[in-house]
Order: C-alpha cells, then structure tokens, then sequence
C-alpha cells in the first residue's frame, strides 16, 4: 500500500482528464472545499452505488459548501458511458496508471473473490478550501458512506 495522507497533509496536485477530455486540476477548485473520492471500476456495483448516493447529495453537499470530484483507473470512455448511464452530474476523472490514486494513498492491496492483487482502494478525502486535507478515509463501505460524509460534514 501507498502512504497514506494525513488530516492537515498538502493535498497531492494532479492533472487529471475528465470524460469530455477536459483537464482538471485541484487548482480548479481553489479557495473551495471539495470531496475527492476513488473508486476501483466504474459500473461495478459498490462503485455505482456510492457514485449514485453522490449523484442524490449532491445538493445537499452544495448547500454546505461541498464540491465533489470522483476518480478511477478507468479510461476516458468507461468513465464517459458511467456518467451517461447513471446521470452523474458532477466531474469523474480518469486516472488510468493510478499515479494520483498512489499519491494519495487509495491504492494497495486487495481481495475479490479469491483472488488477491493491487488496485484502487474505496478513499475519500476532504480537502479543505485552503488545500489541505481536512478529512481522509480509505476502504470504505460503499452502502450508507455518502449520507454519513454528509452528516458528519454538516455538524
């Protein structure tokens, strides 16, 4: 596994394409809190469930202050078609040699099934308006993690 951040770490920058083949970067979002999440696969059912509970609180997040950026190991076009097929409206990146997964720790060690090999690791981080990580979380649960992000959030 990677080394994983800490609350009060300098956010990892990166440069990342977004499905319409835009770049987006952290220094997009400057001066704004914004929740950086990884998921191993798009259309898998763990990660459609956690991109739909984002896609449904989205609203909510806004309201308190939140943007809310998702990012895999998929390609340009997976990532196109899971925004599509779900009616994601927010950014989803593709992150093909997991090179930003890595830096920020969301990539190690994992179990299917029988099998056992290295990927992106469920994380998600909350980065502060100033840039620094205000929250990390890895190997979450995809059922109920986005409602209770929310309501720690709003507190």
């Amino acid at each position: 596994m990677t080394q994983q951040l800490a609350v009060g770490d300098k956010a990892p920058a990166f440069s990342l394409e977004n499905a319409d083949g835009e770049t987006v970067s952290p220094a997009d979002y400057a001066g704004r809190n914004v929740v950086v999440y990884f998921y191993p696969k798009a259309g898998t059912p763990g990660c459609t469930t956690e991109a739909c509970d984002f896609r449904d609180n989205l609203a909510s997040l806004s309201a308190i202050g939140y943007d809310v950026v998702g990012i895999s190991p998929d390609d340009r076009a997976s990532i196109a078609e899971f925004a599509r097929n779900e009616h994601l409206t927010f950014p989803l990146l593709a992150d093909p040699d997991a090179s930003v997964a890595k830096a920020y720790g969301a990539y190690g060690e994992m179990t299917f099934g029988d099998k056992t090999f290295n990927g992106v690791l469920r994380s998600t981080f909350v980065i502060g308006s100033d840039g620094r990580v205000a929250r990390a979380e890895y190997r979450v649960d995809a059922n109920g993690h986005v409602a209770r992000l929310r309501e720690q959030l709003a507190a």
